[in-house]
């Protein structure tokens, strides 16, 4: 299939203040904008007088009318072009579903992690405990927005910041740093010392329940606030919330352990000690070695099994509507309080990549987050621009960069996933190995195939080691970050797909 000439776009360099008001250029007009502008009877009558349904559009009709749009606009080139080899891959066994939960970000953070346990301690397998993580990152968020309401608690109800603290609350969405942060804090455990429950991988009605305690005991705090509470009065009041907060979660996850007994089998071939460990002799049997029994907090488990110093990684993000090279944050990007918020510096996407494929080359996993709805199939495992075809099914053209997408809030990470694998051609990267938490019965048996175009025009945001990192990039976050504000698209977190 020939793809057709693209009409070119003028795409300019947006600030984020042109984002939100005109420019000297376009001043804002002083007329009423709505008047004049209705859909009228006469506008209709030209519309239907402008239109006639051709012989091309006759075909459409009916095989739109009769059949799904994405099957009828799949580009079959691409489809058949994928042949599933790369060149460099980061080995890892088994893959995860965060099942109908906001987990991708936690999931993908440990996701980078399992491969160095499961390498190291040579197993057939491993998963950390995501409701362990999950069970303190709504007690932080909880916390939190119990904070933002303390200081908040003048604000008018219409306020933006108000109503965003109210919207995103304890929700499962998240960034690297949250997860980092939860782990540093409160460490990790295998899946066994905490598995997952009906709530954990179905969290929408515990969220709902729990948004509605949380509220109704925010309107209590700002009835005290009303009666000349002080704030150490309000967090006295907080602090009893937050035990009814705790039980609450305990009922719908667990307890988390502060201590746990585990111990595991590692697997290898035979060899010289076949017959030692009672092995039939032949060589290419599987010899099972059995680990002690030992009690581990979870700070010590992480040390001990992962010992991944987390301070070593950065955030590179891409987002052409912002000068590239400079330090950013974004407000209330954070899911403890008093933790930093998310911060990165905007870097060119070819350096990225580039990055991205020393990481990989390292045998270095990346977590990384994505513009998930836009050309993907999850019955073919791929990502590629243009994917699905939707100009020459309709007979349209849709120009729009990735600046358009921010400008226009169509466009911003909304799933975290594992980078780990890439195609090299003459050392230049032509497709991506993805690994996904949506269970092995999606995409190529839980992977992706994801195109360099694709990187180019949907990837946001990479988290790498530093040692991978140029110079220049490293020294910007040197730099006091800008701040973005807490509504910027992406701002609050991958809600997780």
């Amino acid at each position: 299939m020939t793809r057709k000439p693209r009409a070119t776009a003028l795409v300019v360099a947006l600030t984020f203040s042109t984002m939100i008001a005109p420019t000297d250029a376009a001043p804002a007009p002083t007329e009423d904008p709505t008047a004049g502008g209705a859909l009228t009877a006469e506008l209709v009558s030209r519309l239907r007088a402008g239109y006639s349904l051709d012989g091309g559009d006759r075909a459409r009709f009916n095989a739109i009318t009769n059949a799904d749009i994405d099957t009828l606009a799949l580009n079959r080139d691409i489809v058949r072009g994928e042949d599933g080899h790369f060149s460099h891959k980061v080995a890892t066994k088994g893959v995860t579903d965060q099942k109908s939960s906001g987990r991708c970000w936690m999931f993908a953070g440990f996701n980078v992690m399992r491969p160095k346990v499961i390498d190291e301690l040579q197993l057939d397998g491993f998963e950390f405990s995501t409701a362990y993580l999950q069970f303190w990152d709504k007690l932080e968020k909880s916390n939190l927005y119990l904070e933002n309401v303390i200081e908040l608690r003048g604000a008018d109800p219409l306020d933006r910041e108000w109503a965003l603290i109210n919207e995103w609350m304890v929700g499962d969405g998240g960034w690297w740093n949250y997860v980092t942060g939860l782990i540093e804090k409160y460490g990790v455990v295998p899946k066994q010392a905490m598995p997952e429950t009906r709530s954990s991988e179905n969290t929408r009605a515990m969220n709902g329940v729990l948004e509605r305690l949380l509220r109704s005991r925010a309107k209590a705090l700002l009835e005290l606030h009303g009666g000349g509470a002080t704030v150490a009065e309000l967090r006295a009041g907080k602090e009893e919330v937050m035990g009814e907060v705790y039980r609450f979660l305990c009922l719908n996850l667990g307890e988390p352990p502060t201590e746990f007994e585990w111990r595991y089998e590692a697997k290898k071939k035979g060899g010289d000690d076949r017959e030692e460990d009672g092995g039939s002799g032949d060589g290419g049997s599987k010899v099972e070695r059995l680990s002690e029994l030992r009690r581990y907090t979870p700070q010590e488990f992480y040390r001990e099994f992962v010992g991944v110093d987390l301070s070593q990684f950065v955030c590179l993000y891409h987002d052409p509507s912002q000068e590239i090279g400079r330090h950013y944050r974004f407000r209330r990007a954070r899911n403890m309080a008093g933790a930093p918020e998310m911060h990165f510096v905007n870097t060119e996407i070819e350096t990225i990549k580039d990055v991205s494929v020393k990481s990989v080359l390292a045998n270095q996993a990346m977590w990384f987050a994505v513009n998930m709805g836009v050309d993907q199939s999850k019955e073919h495992g791929l990502m590629e621009h243009e994917l699905f075809d939707y100009e020459t099914l309709f007979g349209i053209e849709m120009e729009f960069s990735k600046a358009d997408r921010t400008r226009f809030h169509a466009g911003a990470s909304n799933h975290a996933m594992v980078l780990r694998g890439v195609d090299l051609i003459d050392g230049k990267p032509r497709k991506w190995l993805v690994e996904n938490s949506w269970g092995d019965d999606k995409g190529n048996k839980g992977t992706w195939t994801l195109y360099d175009r694709w990187f180019d025009e949907h990837v946001y945001t990479v988290i790498v080691h530093r040692d991978h990192v140029p110079e220049a990039v490293l020294a910007a976050f040197d730099e006091e970050a800008t701040e973005l504000p807490a509504w910027y698209p992406g701002a609050m977190g991958v809600p997780g797909e």
